[in-house]
């Protein structure tokens, strides 16, 4: 006896659906701008138009108590920028405040990482102490560090003492050649921490089958991290260093809660003295010519930063 076997009849294939067009502006998706309009308010209204208002006043011979009475002068602030030594002297300290925090930030971030990175006990508590800084707003850390410089009740100078490196009290933020080093070494403590945190996501990066077979060929522990750490993470630390010397050069809070820019002027770093033109001196048409200076400046930074970025990727 034979069975028949019923043929299985299938649904025809349904017709695709022809691909709508998507609407444009300007070559973007309107739908993606609509929907990142409310992102991009506030960032318009508290970047972007105080930027341009900046650039126009620098421009003018605004100051305090003319409202609005002002007119346009061309480039005479700029003119007394180039003229203005102390503009120039702020600048040279700015220069040597944004090195020497990126430079020693970096080593000491360097190391904290790779200490991080290696298999030891507690290590997660390790690393949460060790990003306790990144959670301090710059005024708790200002005012804390105020305390253990102070010369008479400060801890730093008590520690010392007790160690015999100094016979009397040292006054740390009002030395004129002590105060500069002083907030170099705070401005390191504080930004260590977000540095450390991407140097050690760039150490995880590492191939660890790469360092096991640089060991058992018998390279010790500088030559590993020179032939084999090193290479995979100069990109994040060149990205790193280069962000740090910006938000560095662009420090305000930190050193004007240590110090106001003194002692006479030893810490008056270029937006310091900005802010004193303006809200001191009441000249806010030299304090924006000032701040766009600053803005060219990181502009460059960027720049070279961008182009390195891109022959990399090349």
């Amino acid at each position: 006896m034979t069975s028949t076997r019923t043929p299985t009849v299938r649904p025809p294939a349904p017709e695709p659906i022809a691909a709508q067009p998507r609407r444009t502006f300007l070559g973007l998706n309107r739908e993606a701008l609509f929907l990142a309009v409310p992102a991009l308010i506030p960032v318009v209204i508290f970047s972007l138009y105080p930027l341009l208002r900046g650039i126009y006043l620098g421009f003018t011979d605004a100051r305090a108590g003319r409202d609005l009475e002002f007119s346009f002068t061309g480039l005479d602030n700029y003119a007394t920028m180039l003229g203005d030594s102390y503009f120039w002297e702020s600048f040279r300290i700015g220069l040597v405040w944004a090195f020497g925090v990126t430079i020693l930030q970096f080593f000491a971030s360097l190391g904290l990482a790779l200490l991080l990175n290696q298999r030891i006990r507690m290590r997660w508590l390790a690393r949460t102490l060790a990003i306790v800084p990144w959670a301090m707003p710059q005024v708790v850390i200002g005012i804390m560090w105020r305390l253990v410089y102070h010369p008479n009740a400060g801890i730093l100078n008590s520690v010392l003492k007790d160690l015999g490196v100094i016979d009397s009290n040292v006054e740390w933020l009002t030395s004129l050649s002590l105060a500069l080093p002083a907030v170099i070494v705070v401005g390191v403590w504080a930004g260590m921490p977000q540095t450390t945190v991407v140097l050690l996501a760039g150490l995880q990066s590492v191939r660890t089958e790469l360092v096991e077979a640089a060991a058992v060929d018998g390279a010790n522990a500088w030559q590993r991290f020179r032939a084999v750490t090193w290479p995979a993470l100069r990109p994040v630390a060149f990205a790193m260093t280069t962000l740090d010397f910006i938000w560095n050069f662009n420090s305000f809070g930190l050193v004007y809660v240590l110090t106001q820019g003194g002692p006479g002027g030893a810490t008056r770093l270029p937006l310091l003295f900005a802010y004193e033109e303006a809200f001191r001196y009441g000249n806010y048409a030299y304090a924006a010519a000032l701040g766009n200076a600053m803005v060219i400046v990181m502009a460059v930074f960027v720049v070279l930063y961008l182009r390195r970025r891109l022959k990399e990727a090349d």
